[in-house]
């Protein structure tokens, strides 16, 4: 990295700053003693002054400054010399000339490809931002005239011959892969101008509202049949279950007791329900009695013989006392 960070140095100062600007100041001293000869032609008096002021106004039209992010191509009568900077240097007024200078830090450029049809032909809006920066300033300068106007529209040609080729399924789901082959594309076109991209990012994907809407109500079917597989899965598994724990109990009538119990705790523990005990034949309540099947209403008739309240029932004394009060 050392190595090419040096080599990239050594190329950006292409031209000796130095150098020139030494050339520079020599041009400047005898272009001042010349019209400072002429101007005080026949009065050596102000000789001096004259070369005094033509020097100090020709320092100011040659002097050049950069800041350390930037680089300056300098032509002499048209002809490229090298590029310059950062810092100061001087330049020969009227002989040579900077055009431009290029900003080597990233920049960021926004683009898009609207109504562009993917192989599917879904026409789709896609948004995209890519960051770049100039890393060969010699080749930015002699190779394009307008580098973020070209940078621009060779990033958008490429997005679009990209959505050309893909679906729209994938084109929603897989940005970073589309994103990719964006950027690759766009490194083959402006790498011969000395740009680098550094990475594009697709920032959005628009697709006409009659397809988002098929799109929401496939994606709704497509929640339901999954929820009603799961629910059915879970059904089976429960009567498996439900299956598995009535042959444990079949086998062992104290489970049955102790889970009848614990059933009972659990509906008193909430303190919202009133628990009622109803006699029943069921051993895993553990509380046999005549009544089994039959109805509450049997056993109050009288037609069971059972014991209600402490007074016995028989069905074959109130047949008699029917007859006798006939």
């Amino acid at each position: 990295m050392g190595d090419f960070l040096e080599a990239y140095n050594v190329k950006s100062q292409k031209g000796g700053n130095t150098t020139n600007s030494a050339l520079s100041i020599i041009v400047g001293i005898i272009f001042a003693a010349i019209v400072s000869v002429l101007v005080s032609y026949g009065n050596p008096g102000q000789l001096e002054v004259a070369f005094l002021i033509v020097f100090i106004v020709y320092l100011v039209l040659s002097l050049k400054v950069l800041p350390e992010w930037r680089r300056a191509p300098i032509l002499t009568l048209g002809r490229y010399k090298g590029i310059y900077g950062p810092g100061i240097f001087f330049i020969i007024p009227l002989i040579q000339s900077m055009p431009y200078n290029y900003d080597l830090r990233t920049f960021s450029t926004t683009f898009s490809a609207e109504k562009t049809l993917t192989s599917d032909n879904v026409s789709v809006d896609v948004d995209a931002i890519m960051f770049s920066k100039v890393e060969d300033p010699e080749k930015t300068v002699l190779q394009v005239s307008n580098m973020l106007d070209s940078v621009t529209l060779a990033a958008q040609t490429s997005l679009r011959d990209v959505i050309g080729k893909v679906e729209l399924s994938k084109m929603i789901q897989g940005r970073t892969e589309i994103a990719d082959e964006v950027k690759q594309l766009i490194d083959e076109r402006v790498l011969p101008w000395g740009v680098n991209v550094i990475s594009v990012e697709i920032r959005d994907v628009k697709i006409p509202p009659e397809l988002q809407d098929a799109m929401a109500r496939v994606a709704v079917a497509s929640r339901e049949r999954d929820a009603r597989v799961v629910l059915a899965e879970s059904e089976k598994l429960a009567a498996q279950k439900m299956i598995d724990a009535a042959n444990m109990y079949a086998d062992n009538h104290y489970a049955m007791q102790l889970r009848a119990l614990n059933m009972l705790y659990e509906i008193g523990i909430s303190g919202k329900n009133s628990l009622i005990f109803v006699p029943t034949e069921s051993r895993g309540l553990g509380m046999p009695t005549p009544v089994g099947v039959f109805s509450l209403d049997d056993v109050k008739s009288g037609k069971l013989g059972v014991s209600i309240g402490g007074k016995q029932q028989n069905p074959g004394q109130d047949q008699k006392k029917k007859k006798g009060s006939v």
